[in-house]
């Protein structure tokens, strides 16, 4: 997810620079891009480099990566929240984050509670406009393989046509689809907490020119 946005950030004209925050080198290189590999556990010695008028976060992990809830914690929760919170102190006027299609404070389910905490976390902090995409199972190329998913990404796919009505939120959605929905939401800049399900995130996708 993070590739595909960074590309299309890269080449989008609207942005003079484009400061990346990761936890390895990339090996993408480019006039616009200003890279830095940080400890994500020491964010706030790093206050400084976060610092841009539009922040995206596509931080993620899964369960089996992590050796604990907690650790599973602070990167779908406390990472993006401290980069929210630090931007925000810098000056940033747009957060653009992805969650998951159901995500809820109020879930039974670690995962999904997890998402909806950081969502509302986020979204009260005061930021100009607050972007949550809230992609289905995502498919196409990752950067780091996760063997399940594509697997489970190719039997929906095969199932998507059956997934009407109030399923179609469920159907799979490829990466580069929602990295771009996220650029364009953060150009329009919109005011106020918007929460885009993956059919919209698909329309966007759709209606580019």
């Amino acid at each position: 997810m993070g590739g595909h946005c960074l590309r299309f950030l890269l080449e989008d004209d609207y942005y003079g620079k484009v400061v990346v925050l990761t936890r390895r080198k990339l090996p993408l290189e480019h006039k616009k891009q200003e890279q830095h590999v940080i400890d994500f556990d020491a964010l706030a010695r790093n206050a400084d480099l976060v610092k841009a008028d539009d922040i995206y976060c596509c931080l993620g992990t899964t369960r089996k990566k992590t050796a604990s809830k907690e650790a599973y914690r602070s990167v779908d929760f406390t990472y993006p929240f401290e980069i929210a919170r630090l931007g925000l102190a810098n000056g940033a006027e747009h957060y653009a984050i992805v969650s998951a299609v159901g995500a809820s404070s109020k879930s039974r389910i670690f995962y999904n509670r997890t998402k909806g905490e950081v969502e509302k976390a986020v979204s009260g902090l005061g930021f100009k406009g607050v972007y949550i995409f809230r992609p289905s199972l995502l498919t196409g190329e990752r950067q780091e393989g996760r063997k399940w998913e594509e697997v489970g990404g190719n039997i929906a796919k095969k199932l998507s046509f059956l997934m009407a009505g109030p399923m179609k939120r469920f159907r799979p959605i490829e990466a580069k689809v929602v990295a771009f929905a996220m650029v364009q939401a953060c150009r329009q800049g919109r005011p106020g907490v918007h929460i885009i399900e993956s059919e919209e995130i698909r329309k966007i996708y759709e209606s580019r020119q």
